[in-house]
């Protein structure tokens, strides 16, 4: 039983640190232990698949100074492997690039002979999801046997039940928008798996 729990409580820290870390900006190193080259043991195609990226993880190029480099360019110059108008050029032999923005990218070999022979890359980078609205405070309900709501506005004036009032029964207004709402709603979500898992392991 107390091993249950002990293996019970290290998947919630497991799972936490998962949820809180996978935010974190992340290094890729192109083409794994190959780095930067020609042939490298798999193909840049399928380790660009095998890999999710996002805003603001980084590609780190290896190769020889002097020998190599990495363009970064358009679409069509990728395809055509055109090196004569990189968007930027990278030449120190241990090259990070930022992945700035969601959206593809496109690397190619500063020589034209290596691009065509297929040492060229793209990385597609996952969009940004937004941050959740404020969920809208519900309305009370309408006495039983009211009118629907009209587009036009009444023309009487508010029955006192709907005007402001500082009697302490009044209810309180509803609370601002908080940073934290994200990380309670992850912590309640982790003590919740933690509940359940005990009762299964129970």
């Amino acid at each position: 039983m107390g091993s249950q729990r002990f293996v019970g409580f290290w998947l919630v820290i497991f799972l936490m640190g998962f949820l809180l870390g996978s935010s974190e900006a992340y290094q890729f190193h192109v083409g794994g232990r190959d780095g930067w080259v020609l042939n490298p043991s798999e193909n840049y195609t399928l380790w660009a698949h095998r890999n999710r990226f996002q805003v603001n993880d980084t590609l780190l190029f290896k190769y020889k100074k002097g020998s190599d480099s990495v363009l970064v360019v358009i679409k069509d110059d990728y395809y055509s492997c055109n090196i004569k108008k990189p968007l930027q050029s990278l030449t120190d032999g241990d090259s990070i690039f930022k992945l700035d923005r969601s959206g593809p990218f496109y690397f190619i070999s500063g020589s034209a002979d290596n691009c065509n022979k297929g040492q060229r890359l793209i990385t597609v980078v996952m969009s940004v999801r937004p941050k959740p609205k404020p969920t809208p405070v519900p309305q009370s309900p309408s006495p039983v046997g009211a009118a629907p709501p009209s587009s036009s506005p009444p023309s009487l004036p508010p029955s006192p039940a709907d005007s402001p009032s500082d009697s302490p029964t009044a209810p309180a207004p509803a609370p601002a928008h908080s940073g934290c709402a994200g990380f309670t709603g992850l912590v309640e979500l982790v003590l919740g798996a933690s509940v359940g898992l005990s009762l299964i392991l129970g």
